[in-house]
């Protein structure tokens, strides 16, 4: 058995014993906090060539460990191997973008000083925060804290990493990578742990904190970092997210349902994104909700590298299991699909769909293959369904012409607003981000350059030149 002195990941598909490491005690995390705090001023002040030539290269390190790298995430998620290749993928492309939003949000810019142009000139420039510390979530356990570590180390800060308890062999993998690359000594600091260790880091004496993970988390982070308003905090948040369909005509049914379905169980329903409830027009739904269920029903739920590829794995663990289970039986409503536990003793989970029509259901984050179908008499009803949570990170419209698109788009309460794409649909190089518990307006993806760097403001000129303009003897 592990000491409690031992971090321990388990492959959900199996639960055989994947990576131990020693969890970091908060002796350990202030340790790696000075660490980076010693190690930050000179990245700060290299070149940003010489910078970006050390992210290039932990580009390089990816995409020559892909492979490796993918099936990790699949033995440590359980999601599909195939689906795992794309965070890969992501997690290398993530350099490109961040280097151009970098530039693009965080550059520098002179230009003449409009109230004296002939003699000085106005600049703008960027500053990096100087130790940043980033909680990663187990869903993505690559590509989502990369997408915070990849801008700051471009910006000049340090970084103390830690993973998410479910999935430290990935964040110990993506450090090798780094190391790999020639990021020097002490700049990536990973810790390992829990709760505890998490708390302990949130605490610790960093420049900021970016987060990704549960609203219960980041509302307790929100509390306390309320008492240092000088350290930055991002926080990335999940979504009870709604999928309307409208207007629907009969030869995008098929279409319809397989965007739905998508939205509602890829990566066995565990993405921020994931639509949660669908809104549907109560006089016509009928012939969607078959061909939902129909599909739906086909879904292969198997181990990450099974042949046939199934279309989704576990979810994380049995814990998470247990958790949706105990949701579903308290939800209410009529069943349509129950969700099942499909193997004793391991996290697989049938998707499941119920009608919550009428009801009030708690308005929570089910992080699990589970949708909720609500039917509602016309689209004003369906737009303040589509509101009717405290959530606001993910909407999506599926039917209608341009003008329908339109007045959802501008009813709906929302970071990311899709049309006839799933919810779960977004690019890295857009913002990503929500309203509501879902982030507190820093959205991440292309715009994370701009909580990792802070703007200074210049007036300058080559020689002292000033007359007081009146109030002189």
């Amino acid at each position: 058995m592990p000491h409690s002195d031992t971090l321990s990941s388990y492959r959900p598909h199996d639960n055989s014993l994947l990576w131990e490491g020693p969890v970091a005690d908060p002796g350990a995390v202030s340790a790696a906090v000075a660490r980076a705090r010693s190690a930050q001023p000179g990245w700060a002040g290299a070149a940003l060539d010489d910078r970006l030539a050390i992210v290039r290269a932990y580009k390089a390190e990816v995409e020559a460990n892909a492979e490796a790298l993918a099936r990790l995430i699949s033995e440590e998620t359980g999601k599909p191997y195939w689906e795992a290749k794309t965070e890969a993928g992501s997690t290398a492309a993530k350099v490109d973008i961040s280097i151009q939003a970098h530039a693009e949000r965080t550059g520098s810019h002179v230009a003449p000083f409009k109230a004296d142009p002939a003699a000085a000139n106005q600049a703008l420039r960027h500053k990096p925060h100087g130790v940043l510390a980033v909680l990663g979530p187990y869903n993505f356990p690559a590509h989502l804290p990369n997408g915070h570590i990849v801008p700051a180390l471009i910006a000049g800060n340090a970084i103390v990493f830690k993973p998410s308890e479910l999935t430290p062999a990935v964040g110990a993998f993506m450090a090798s990578l780094w190391a790999r690359a020639g990021l020097p000594d002490g700049l990536l600091q990973v810790v390992q742990g829990g709760a505890d260790t998490g708390r302990a880091l949130a605490a610790a004496d960093t420049d900021g904190l970016l987060f990704t993970g549960s609203a219960t988390t980041g509302a307790m982070l929100a509390r306390q970092f309320a008492e240092t308003p000088q350290r930055i905090l991002a926080l990335e948040m999940g979504g009870n997210n709604p999928l309307v369909v409208w207007n629907l005509e009969d030869a995008h049914l098929d279409a319809a349902a397989a965007i739905v379905v998508q939205s509602a169980f890829l990566s066995a329903g565990q993405r921020c994104t994931c639509a949660r409830r669908l809104i549907v027009h109560d006089a016509d739904h009928a012939p969607l909700l078959d061909r939902i269920v129909a599909l739906t029903e086909r879904l292969i739920v198997d181990q990450p590298f099974a042949d046939p590829a199934p279309f989704m794995g576990p979810v994380i663990d049995n814990r998470a299991a247990d958790r949706l289970l105990a949701a579903a039986q308290g939800m209410g409503g009529k069943t349509i699909l129950p969700l099942l536990r499909l193997h004793e003793g391991l996290p697989f989970l049938a998707p499941a769909i119920t009608d919550t029509s009428g009801l009030a259901p708690a308005d929570d984050e089910l992080f699990g293959p589970f949708l909720q179908l609500i039917r509602v008499a016309d689209f004003d009803a369906a737009i303040a369904a589509a509101n009717a949570t405290r959530f606001g990170l993910s909407a999506a419209l599926i039917g209608g012409d341009r003008a329908l698109y339109d007045r959802f788009w501008q009813g709906s309460r929302a970071g990311v607003v899709n049309w006839n794409r799933p919810t779960n649909g977004a690019a890295s190089s857009a913002p990503f981000g929500g309203v509501g518990l879902s982030g507190n307006h820093r959205p991440s993806a292309y715009y994370a350059a701009d909580y990792c760097a802070w703007p200074v403001a210049s007036v300058e000129a080559a020689t002292p030149h000033l007359a007081l303009p009146a109030g002189v003897r």
